[in-house]
């Protein structure tokens, strides 16, 4: 007794058909598909469905799916995937899709808040992948990565969320690559939650890595090294386990 309905409109998978004719979350014409999609879901359902979350993590859906190649639609490029990709830009396509992400999630807050919310009675938010990161040593390199580490685990979705831009960290770090928002894509997207969700599995311990030169990814943008113990070696990427697809 007492369970509540809680559900995702999307959570990694995607019709074969939006890939096919135009690339997905690559493209902003998903936006109104996902939006259409989730008006039908909202007028259907929401009668009996208090809590919807837009998208399941989307920072590590991007990163695995437009990064190392690990989920659908497995793109990636040399030397970043984990899997044999055919396509892919491992450097630019996590970033476009996070963006995409969010601006897709925001228009699907505005329409619950303006056709159904105030009928419904329920709420709209989105979920994050998660871990903490406590600093290797006190150094102040250490420091700033484990800083770091959150900024671009975390940050790359919330301050998007609250503040309506990405974090500072990102714009340097990532450059050109890392998709702008309008100005009026940064108000749509500001205060679109009534919640955040947190999957939270483990925690890590973080240190400095020094920034590679040449072509870069997520990870070497994000610059760290991380362990699961104090004890063990440093490692650049954490095994595939339990839904960790950095």
């Amino acid at each position: 007794m007492g369970i509540q309905i809680h559900i995702t409109l999307h959570h990694l998978d995607l019709p074969q058909i939006l890939e096919d004719e135009y690339g997905g979350w690559l493209s902003p014409r998903i936006i109104e598909d996902f939006t259409a999609y989730a008006d039908v879901c909202f007028r259907e359902f929401g009668g009996r469905v208090t809590y919807w979350t837009t998208v399941n993590e989307p920072n590590i859906g991007a990163i695995a799916a437009y990064g190392s190649g690990q989920l659908p639609p497995g793109r990636c490029s040399d030397p970043f995937g984990i899997t044999k990709c055919t396509a892919g830009n491992s450097s630019t396509e996590p970033y476009i899709a996070v963006h995409t992400y969010l601006l897709a999630h925001a228009s699907v807050a505005r329409l619950y808040r303006e056709k159904y919310q105030a009928v419904q009675k329920g709420v709209v938010g989105i979920n994050i992948y998660s871990f903490w990161s406590y600093p290797f040593t006190d150094s102040t390199a250490d420091l700033e990565a484990t800083q770091r580490c959150k900024d671009f685990m975390f940050g790359w979705i919330l301050e998007p969320l609250v503040f309506g831009d990405y974090p500072e960290v990102m714009k340097k770090n990532v450059g050109s690559r890392l998709p702008s928002f309008t100005k009026v894509q940064s108000e749509l997207i500001k205060g679109s939650f009534d919640f955040i969700g947190l999957n939270h599995y483990f925690s890590l311990y973080v240190s400095d890595r020094q920034t590679e030169p040449g072509i870069r990814d997520y990870n070497r943008d994000m610059s760290i090294y991380y362990r699961a113990s104090r004890t063990e070696p440093p490692a650049g990427q954490v095994k595939p386990s339990h839904q960790c697809f950095l």
